[in-house]
C-alpha cells in the first residue's frame, strides 16, 4: 500500500473512527487478534497483508485505529465535549459510541496523525531505530493531553508536588497496582520474557526455510517471531476489558513480550531474553510513573517502554 494514497488515507481515517467508537483497550484487543491472525496466515505460507497492512499497518494498527484513536477520543470526550461515559479520560475501557460525532471525528483524525508521524519518524536518524509504531502511540497521546487538557507530558503539577514525581502514594495512583511490588513484577517479567522468546525461537525455526524457498516475505518472517508474544499478551487483556474484581487483574505484558523476543532474535539466548523481560517490566513501571500516574489522560506505559527499550537494544546490538 502506498502510504499517502487516497485509498490508504481514507482507510486509515475510517479505522480511526471505528477505534474511537469502540474505545482504546477493546480496539487494541481487536488489533491483537488481527496480528495473531496475520502471524498464523504467514506460518501457513500465506500473505503478509493481514499482519503488516492491517494489524500493524494503516488499516488498524496500534498507532491508528487499533489503540491510539480510542485514547485521543477518550481524552477529547472527557476534556472538551464533556460526554465521556466514565467521566475520566484515563478510562479507555468504555465504548464511546454513545458520545457524539465530534468524538468519533477525533478518532479518525488521530489515526491520520499517527500514520503521518510514523512516516516522519522513519526519516529521522536514531529515532528510526526505535519502535516507531510505539513512539507514534505515545506521541499522539501526549499531543491529545496538550491540546485537550492543556497539560504537559509529565502530568499535573499539583499531583507531582503532593506525592512526588516517581512516588505512587502507596500504590494509590499506580497504573496497574496489582503488578506491584517490584520483586513480583520482575519475576513475572522474566517468565513472560522467556515465554515470548520461546515462541520467537520456534516461529523463526519454522519460517526460515520458507524464506529461503521464497514462499514468504523476509520482512514478514522477521515480524512474526517478534510479535507473536505481543499479540498473545494483547489478546489476554480481554479479561481486563470484560472482567471484574480479581478476574480483571491480569498482567499487562506485551512490552515484556516484544522486547524479549527482539532480544532473542538479536542474541539467540533464551536466558538473556528473560533478563530483558525482567528489565522491561521495570522500564514499563518507570514510564507509568513518569507519564501516567500524574496525568489526566492515558499515555501508554507499555508503548513508552517499548519505544525506549527497542532503541536501547538496537544501539547495543
Amino acid at each position: 500500500m502506498e502510504p499517502f494514497s487516497i485509498n490508504t488515507l481514507v482507510m486509515c481515517f475510517a479505522g480511526g473512527i471505528v477505534g474511537g467508537a469502540i474505545g482504546g483497550l477493546f480496539s487494541f484487543i481487536i488489533c491483537g487478534l488481527m496480528v495473531m491472525a496475520g502471524c498464523l496466515v504467514m506460518m501457513a505460507s500465506g500473505s503478509d497483508f493481514m499482519l503488516l497492512q492491517v494489524g500493524l499497518g494503516p488499516i488498524f494498527g496500534p498507532h491508528v485505529g487499533g489503540f491510539a484513536s480510542g485514547v485521543a477520543a477518550s481524552t477529547y470526550a472527557a476534556a472538551v465535549s464533556k460526554n465521556h461515559p466514565g467521566g475520566a479520560a484515563k478510562d479507555i475501557l468504555s465504548s464511546l459510541m454513545g458520545t457524539s460525532w465530534d468524538v468519533l471525528l477525533v478518532g479518525g483524525l488521530t489515526a491520520l496523525a499517527g500514520h503521518f508521524l510514523l512516516q516522519l519518524f522513519a526519516m529521522i536518524p536514531v529515532v528510526n531505530k526505535t519502535d516507531m509504531i510505539a513512539l507514534s502511540v505515545v506521541a499522539t497521546a501526549l499531543l491529545a493531553r496538550l491540546l485537550f487538557q492543556k497539560e504537559m507530558p509529565w502530568g499535573n503539577s499539583k499531583s507531582i508536588k503532593d506525592f512526588g514525581y516517581l512516588k505512587t502514594d502507596d500504590h494509590k495512583i499506580s497504573w496497574i497496582p496489582w503488578m506491584l511490588p517490584l520483586p513480583k513484577m520482575v519475576l513475572y517479567g522474566f517468565g513472560a520474557g522467556v515465554l515470548s522468546a520461546a515462541m520467537a525461537a520456534q516461529a523463526k525455526a519454522a519460517m526460515d526455510p520458507m524464506v529461503a524457498a521464497g514462499v514468504i516475505s523476509a520482512a514478514g518472517a522477521f515480524v512474526v517471531p517478534l510479535i507473536m508474544g505481543w499479540a498473545a499478551a494483547a489478546i489476554s487483556l480481554i479479561a481486563l476489558q470484560l472482567g471484574t474484581g480479581a478476574i480483571q487483574q491480569v498482567p499487562v505484558w506485551h512490552c515484556q513480550a516484544i522486547l524479549s523476543a527482539l532480544a532473542y532474535l538479536y542474541f539467540g539466548n533464551i536466558l538473556i531474553a528473560g533478563m530483558v523481560g525482567a528489565c522491561a517490566a521495570l522500564l514499563q513501571e518507570l514510564m507509568a510513573r513518569m507519564f501516567w500516574n500524574h496525568g489526566s489522560n492515558h499515555v501508554d506505559p507499555p508503548a513508552a517502554a517499548i519505544a525506549v527499550g527497542t532503541l536501547m537494544l538496537n544501539l547495543i546490538k
